[in-house]
């Protein structure tokens, strides 16, 4: 474990909705908000505030439209979002690797 640096968990990626979103991302490219919600069981503001921190960090970019006359939310995760994520996940690693 002296090999371990604590200083490498991204605190941005680090919470579990916020992990989620990155993980559900990582797999899917792309999502509109209400399938996040649902995969997350998040609510619609707790949701919000964290997408909004992940795309102020540049892990993800958030596009607003209209289908059919609906407001449409998505959230694609960024090349910096991806090679974040698995900077985290490459850390988190670290903690369970036995020498």
């Amino acid at each position: 474990m002296a090999a371990f640096d604590i200083g490498r968990i991204d605190d941005v990626i680090h919470g579990r909705l916020r992990l989620g979103i990155m993980a559900y991302l990582a797999n899917s490219e792309v999502a509109d908000f209400n399938e996040l919600k649902t995969a997350l069981q998040a609510t619609q503001g707790n949701l919000s505030i964290h997408l909004r921190k992940l795309e102020e960090a540049g892990y993800i970019a958030i596009d607003k439209s209209f289908l059919n006359r609906k407001p449409l939310t998505r959230a694609r995760i960024t090349a910096p979002g991806r090679k974040a994520f698995a900077e985290y996940l490459e850390a988190m690693a670290k903690l369970i690797e036995k020498d």
